[in-house]
């Protein structure tokens, strides 16, 4: 059932094959952290190239509520200087707003240990439905207290402060299988802890175990001294006191540039993503093996000192039968879009925890496919896809249920097939403040 049908967005369709520069905004994931960990500092710290989207504007907003100063450079938005409260200690008796972040709501809680008072956590209606218990169980293990004001587990509560931190180190155990977020939120203050922290994760599986690994380089780059037994899944942070250097660069989002170097595979053709680095802990910098197991040629030239993601294609695309993608759920929606035109079947699996995202991503995605006349079903871990001749899919409207992953999603499938409409594409703005803009540059328009 569609929801609305108001704000639709016409997605083109490609008439031909591509040749398209895309340059992706910052990472979220890095920005958000970076945001965090300049906040935990002594100093002011200026990161070039931070995201400016809603998640990072509802991150600065949830800092400043508690007393950060996140000044914008007025000749460039993308440059801000954080500045943490002079004596260090966060403001209570605030409220935070995380909308629909989930790095505002997994991360910012854990800052409400260092606060001087209550603080209150609220967000988008949506918002109500995503989990957060596990990374609240870990803070009333550390002495604080959480008073729930709708359902146990979930948005609004309240995080009052303990009286005195544990002075010895800290143990916390936590179920974190439904997010990764839940871990790294406690490990980006453990080092503020006056023992440091020592947290095990309980549960059978660790998704997104990169954007842990990223957690803890972002710490040890801050001056922490983190460590994991990823076996165990046991992480350990000692206490320090952190400070990120006076300048840090924020890389691309990698995974922002699922769906522009995706879209070389469904239209074929050539789309080159700048500035894409050499090493990194995002989970985008596995995109390019996984659209080279799909069928694209990828390479990374490089011109003038800026190294790029080359991804060239005739449009042949390969199923990729039983496909672990724990590693990297977040890009699962983009690999849907491809798939759906592929030549064989598809079970993406290791992505259950996408259930607790922004929306329950797998039941969207078996929708929305089903909507166009595709063919897909959910699995107990997982999404299975098997395509057809791209004939049998027809135009419709898909639901981007508040999630900018689905409605760049919904575009992907609308750049083959044609009469395909998207509710709320501003929905995007999340992560792409001008993904309507950059995708219409991608076709050339």
């Amino acid at each position: 059932m569609i929801e609305s049908q108001k704000n639709l967005w016409a997605a083109p369709k490609a008439d031909g094959p591509l040749h398209a520069v895309v340059t992706i905004p910052g990472s979220k994931s890095l920005s958000n952290r970076y945001l965090i960990l300049a906040a935990l500092g002594a100093k002011p710290v200026t990161l070039v190239g931070l995201l400016r989207s809603r998640d990072t504007e509802l991150m600065m907003g949830a800092l400043e509520a508690l007393g950060v100063t996140c000044a914008v450079d007025p000749s460039n938005e993308t440059t801000v200087t954080v500045t943490p409260p002079a004596d260090g200690r966060f403001h209570g008796n605030v409220d935070v707003y995380c909308g629909l972040a989930g790095t505002v709501m997994r991360f910012v809680p854990g800052l409400a240990l260092f606060a001087d008072a209550p603080v209150r956590f609220d967000g988008d209606e949506q918002a109500y439905a995503r989990p957060m218990k596990p990374v609240l169980d870990g803070l009333e293990q550390l002495g604080a207290t959480v008073e729930y004001h709708g359902e146990e587990g979930f948005l609004p509560f309240t995080v009052t402060p303990p009286a005195a931190l544990p002075a010895e180190s800290a143990h916390v155990s936590i179920d974190a299988s439904g997010s990764s977020q839940f871990i790294s939120g406690l490990l980006l203050v453990g080092s503020r802890l006056p023992g440091g922290l020592t947290l095990t994760h309980t549960g059978e599986k660790t998704p997104s175990l990169p954007h842990i690994r990223m957690t803890v380089a972002d710490v040890n780059g801050a001056g922490g001294a983190a460590s994991a037994d990823e076996t165990a899944r046991v992480w350990t942070v000692s206490p320090r006191a952190l400070q990120l250097p006076e300048r840090v660069v924020v890389e691309p989002d990698l995974s922002n540039a699922a769906p522009f170097l995706g879209a070389a595979l469904i239209a074929g053709g050539t789309v080159r993503v700048p500035h894409w680095p050499v090493e990194t802990t995002q989970p985008g910098g596995l995109l390019p093996g996984y659209l080279e197991r799909m069928g694209a040629t990828v390479t990374f030239p490089e011109e003038d000192g800026v190294r790029y993601c080359q991804v060239t294609s005739d449009g042949t695309i390969r199923g990729l039968g039983d496909f672990d993608l724990t590693a990297a759920g977040e890009i699962a929606p983009s690999l849907a879009a491809i798939l759906v035109f592929a030549d064989a079947p598809t079970r993406m699996i290791g992505i259950g925890h996408l259930r607790g995202h922004e929306t329950n991503r797998l039941e969207a995605l078996v929708t929305e496919i089903r909507r166009i006349g595709g063919e897909a079903e959910e699995l107990p871990d997982g999404i299975a896809i098997t395509p057809g001749p791209r004939g049998n899919l027809h135009g419709a409207v898909m639901e981007s249920y508040a999630d900018h992953r689905m409605a760049t999603f919904a575009a992907m499938i609308g750049l083959a097939v044609p009469g395909v409409h998207v509710v709320d594409v501003e929905t995007t703005r999340k992560t792409l403040p001008d993904f309507v803009g950059m995708w219409r540059g991608l076709l050339g328009e």
